[in-house]
């Protein structure tokens, strides 16, 4: 219909007609000036807010648990998640669907069936590929969509200040621009389909043990130069419609309620936009919460004493303690959010998920993420002639490993085996993703291919001694809500692979664990295979690497330690968890004094102290060798440029990561990386590459000014294969600087 016609114009009874109905269409549904696109995300924001009633308001920043719980049915409505809150149709806003999804969707649909799981978040880390961190952001992101949710609890950020940490790998390792620009490219990969992405859990967060009490002491530069530097890069790269606020305390306050962390750094400092939830189970009261700068209460009527985000902070706002303004800032920040991700203009609807392709993306980040430690001899890689392989231990027959809690991901057709050990419930239970490593590798061999699960020492001894090759899979579960007590291997794993190491020295191990362990056998083995968590195809990217099919290329994000000694705190009061045999040992600590390496976390710890770990950070071995000349280092348009030529001088293809470090002037011998590039060289290949270095990273906090300030000096950069190993150095006289985000300007 000509929508220009007026009614005492029409010459038609239909079009009488037809107008009639628009004017009736037009009184019963309101006007919404914020489905306007062409409007900011801000302004369309306004717009709602200025629409809403104090209930809708209300409603908007307190989600409810979205699943059955003690008792409570499933909200109506929900879709068996961690958070949810109900559309409010009058406004045409969709319900808020938030899932658990660290390393992919973390429940079975309505129907049962599971989703796509990312290998660990090592893993991904340790391929130094932001690219393949945002593919694999879209790729659960686009999961996420078509199961119907639209936030992903998705963007764990905590450094890594200890290998026994059992959430380490939900994180990026122990590097700040690592991290940062990891998370920040995987935050923009899920946001890239309309679904919201958490940033988490701000901030240092770095232990299981008494989570919920212990208190993280750190001078504040010290923060902003270790784990608030790794938030800042990762929100500024990849610009999350969420931050999620910690469990723990920071300097004596709760996270979600301390206004250093979240109104004067990430919401002043940082100009952040977006909402700051909680952590679920994180909220201790209503007005002294929001005041300190916390949006929304997760899940209060299930994990919190009493839902703070509504009749108490309701009387807070009656009796002026908070100002009506403070809750429109809330309301309007989750709204802007929406806008800005595409939320509300793109809404998530059910589908069918792509396994096959989704199962592509999580494969080929194992296969760049698996980090080859050992290969005396050039054990590896295999060949498929061999005549008999001995295939032993970690239920390789079944699957691989994954972590547990709230970030485990149910694979599409379940648990790989039913025979599972504790626990059964919280934490667990263990998932083992179905790609055996036993069938991939026996699809690949002419010869005979034998399994032995490990429990018999001897017979699986035996079985290695009469075969041309023996690998063993070892395995160590960890999880959130409990950390390990010591760095050492579980169910007398060290044993297995000694006595198989001693019946054959042609002896491969392959890790499935949540970071560094002792490893007493070292010198025994002929190769050892970090393989991480391997996700959904794991057994078959795990393969693909010891046949040599996909050279190794994975760096490690952290430094490996040879044992407990050499941490900061080798001890960490009240670890263990008692279900799988661990006693804890007494009571958690009431804090943790991260000041001991402050900002020197992980190799800069090792430097400070003149410690050699076992494998140094950036660490990791190839079917070939690269080699490094002609490095030059200019100061560029504002900016440091290192330029160099890498070669492969090897015979066989492959994958470098050449990594650039600098040290600052008054520093002593602790070095920083300054950036890095991923390369693939063909056999002989020469290649020119810069790497520019990261402003900051040359510059160091001034908690007085809020300001990254450049010192005048000399500034040494080495090229590295490593955080200890080089093979180019080079050095510039820089003045005085101040540094943002994407350049320094000199100081007048």
């Amino acid at each position: 219909m000509n929508l220009r016609c007026r009614l005492d114009h029409c010459l038609t009874l239909a079009c009488a007609i037809g107008m009639a109905s628009m004017a009736a269409t037009a009184a019963q549904a309101p006007e919404r000036p914020w489905m306007n696109t062409s409007l900011s995300p801000d302004q369309r924001a306004e717009l709602v807010l200025k629409a809403m009633t104090q209930d809708e308001k209300f409603r908007l920043i307190r989600s409810d648990f979205g699943e059955a719980n003690n008792g409570r049915p499933m909200p109506v409505g929900a879709l068996n998640s961690a958070g949810y809150v109900p559309a409010i149709s009058r406004l045409g806003l969709p319900a808020l669907q938030e899932s658990d999804a660290g390393l992919g969707i973390a429940r079975p649909d309505l129907n049962g069936k599971g989703a796509t799981s990312l290998p660990s978040g090592l893993a991904t880390a340790a391929s130094f590929d932001p690219q393949l961190a945002y593919a694999g952001g879209a790729m659960i992101g686009g999961e996420a969509r078509r199961r119907g949710f639209n936030v992903l609890l998705a963007g764990g950020l905590d450094l890594e200040r200890d290998p026994r940490n059992g959430r380490n790998f939900e994180y990026a390792g122990e590097d700040p621009l690592l991290a940062g620009i990891i998370v920040g490219h995987a935050v923009q990969g899920v946001q890239s389909q309309q679904v919201i992405a958490t940033v988490k859990h701000f901030a240092l967060n770095a232990l299981e043990t008494g989570r919920h009490t212990l208190s993280a002491q750190i001078d504040p530069k010290a923060a902003h130069e270790s784990d608030l530097l790794a938030f800042e890069i990762a929100i500024g790269i990849g610009h999350p419609g969420a931050v999620m606020c910690a469990y723990n305390r920071v300097n004596a306050v709760y996270a979600c309620e301390n206004d250093w962390l979240l109104n004067q750094v990430l919401k002043h400092d940082w100009a952040y936009p977006g909402f700051v939830m909680s952590d679920w189970g994180a909220v201790y009261s209503a007005g002294k919460a929001v005041l300190a700068g916390l949006d929304q209460e997760s899940a209060g009527e299930s994990f919190d004493q009493t839902v703070y985000f509504d009749k108490p902070l309701r009387a807070a706002v009656a009796s002026g303690e908070v100002p009506q303004a403070r809750i429109d800032d809330m309301v309007r920040r989750i709204l802007r959010s929406m806008f800005a991700v595409g939320v509300i203009d793109h809404p998530s609807k059910q589908g069918s998920l792509d396994y096959a392709a989704d199962g592509s993306v999580a494969q080929r980040a194992e296969e760049a993420g698996a980090v080859l430690l050992r290969n005396e001899d050039d054990l590896l890689p295999l060949s498929p002639r061999l005549a008999s392989i001995a295939v032993i231990g970690g239920h390789a027959d079944l699957g691989v490993l994954s972590g547990g809690g709230s970030s485990a991901v149910t694979p599409p057709d379940g648990n790989a085996t039913n025979e599972l050990p504790p626990p059964q419930e919280w934490p667990g239970p263990r998932f083992y993703q179905p790609s055996p490593p036993l069938a991939a590798i026996s699809r690949r061999v002419h010869g005979k291919v034998q399994y032995n699960d490990g429990r018999d020492i001897a017979a699986a001894a035996q079985l290695a001694a009469h075969s041309d090759v023996a690998v063993v899979f070892v395995e160590q579960w960890s999880a959130e809500s409990f950390d390990w007590p010591h760095m050492t291997v579980p169910d007398n794993q060290d044993a297995l692979v000694a006595a198989v190491a001693k019946a054959n020295p042609h002896t491969i191990v392959v890790l499935e664990n949540n970071g560094p362990l002792s490893m007493p056998w070292l010198g025994q083995v002929g190769a050892v295979l970090e393989a991480w968590y391997p996700g959904a195809r794991g057994g078959e990217a795990i393969t693909r690497l010891l046949f040599g099919e996909v050279a190794p290329s994975g760096r490690l994000p952290m430094s490996w330690p040879r044992d407990e000694s050499q941490l900061p705190r080798p001890q960490i009061p009240g670890a263990g968890f008692t279900p799988i045999g661990l006693m804890p040992q007494g009571q958690p600590a009431d804090s943790v004094d991260y000041n001991i390496e402050g900002a020197d976390v992980g190799y800069r710890w090792f430097q400070r102290r003149g410690i050699e770990p076992l494998f140094a950070f950036g660490y990791g071995l190839s079917y070939t060798h690269f080699g490094y000349d002609k490095l030059q280092v200019q100061w560029k348009s504002g900016r440091l440029v290192a330029s160099f030529d890498v070669s492969n001088q090897g015979k066989r293809d492959g994958v470098d990561v050449p990594q650039l470090y600098v040290t600052l002037p008054g520093s002593g011998q602790v070095r920083r990386l300054a950036g890095w590039s991923r390369i693939a060289l063909k056999a002989g290949e020469t290649r020119h590459l810069e790497i520019t270095a990261d402003p900051r990273i040359l510059a160091n906090y001034d908690a007085t000014t809020h300001l990254w300030l450049r010192s005048a000096g000399h500034y040494q950069l080495q090229l590295g294969h490593s955080s200890s190993s080089f093979e180019g150095n080079s050095s510039i006289e820089l003045q005085a600087g101040q540094c943002a985000t994407n350049a320094c300007r000199m100081l007048p």
